[in-house]
């Protein structure tokens, strides 16, 4: 494969440190754009340019990558909070005036809270009804971009994730939450009846899926990286708990479910699948 020069916003992420990773592994250039330094692979090229400075001119100034993988999100595990409509405008001006620089190829990192309440697998076209001010503001910038990107030479790919977990130390998840309360000595975990299916994915393979479907030319639009293979909350905690060795029980229904949560939520995996099947 053609080496590329790959700029990932949101570099020092949860996410996005392991994408950059991957990237590298590839054997790809990687510009990591971030507030900060720290947890971004000392092989990548750091850079602490604006991405919100309304430049117009910002993918020059940004090297003139062959690649745009956005990952930059503000709060992006409290659902509610106002930095997700906040910044939403400022999204929509960066990633308008990359595609206006000449951008090849843009992935955007899009999520399962944009489609709401669904029961059964997520398809491409499934309807968007999100629940959320976070999933309402990745719907919104899902929706302007694909527009935008109408008859422009930009490759658009939405890669829309699920539940994520791994690298827990660094997250803000379920698995994060019980690590921690490991890590203070607890012997019992508050939680919810654990009876909801997800699509759980770890955060390495997640980066993988990221990589392929933002370098594959087949494809655009929608990507769904996931598994494809629902799994009850407990299963998976309890899998969890049992694989780090961890001395703590589950306390079910200490919290209620929450209403807007789905039964059972996956994504189909046809896509990705296909696409991973093509790199082997």
């Amino acid at each position: 494969m053609q080496k590329k020069t790959v700029l990932v916003t949101g570099a020092g992420g949860y996410i996005g440190n392991h994408v950059v990773k991957e990237f590298l592994n590839l054997g790809h250039r990687v510009i990591a754009a971030d507030f900060v330094k720290k947890g971004i692979d000392d092989r990548a090229e750091y850079t602490d340019v604006s991405i919100f400075s309304g430049n117009k001119n910002i993918y020059e100034t940004l090297g003139k990558p062959d690649v745009l993988v956005h990952l930059a999100w503000r709060d992006g595990f409290i659902h509610n909070s106002t930095a997700h409509m906040e910044d939403l405008s400022k999204h929509i001006v960066f990633l308008n005036h990359m595609i206006d620089g000449g951008l090849p190829v843009m992935s955007v990192m899009g999520s399962m809270h944009e489609v709401g309440y669904w029961e059964g697998a997520i398809q491409a076209d499934t309807p968007c009804s999100p629940q959320s001010q976070y999933g309402i503001a990745k719907n919104a910038l899902r929706q302007s971009l694909l527009l935008y990107a109408q008859n422009k030479q930009t490759a658009i790919r939405w890669l829309r994730a699920y539940y994520i977990f791994g690298d827990d130390a660094h997250g803000s998840s379920v698995f994060s939450k019980l690590t921690q309360a490991v890590a203070d000595g607890k012997k019992t975990f508050p939680f919810t009846s654990g009876k909801n299916q997800y699509d759980f994915i770890h955060i390495k393979e997640l980066a993988k899926q990221i990589a392929a479907a933002t370098l594959q030319q087949k494809f655009d639009g929608i990507i769904n990286v996931c598994t494809g293979q629902p799994k009850t909350l407990a299963e998976q905690v309890e899998q969890y708990i049992k694989d780090n060795g961890f001395d703590i029980k589950l306390e079910y229904g200490a919290f209620p479910d929450r209403p807007y949560d789905s039964p059972g939520v996956w994504g189909n995996a046809e896509i990705i699948n296909t696409i991973l099947q093509t790199e082997e």
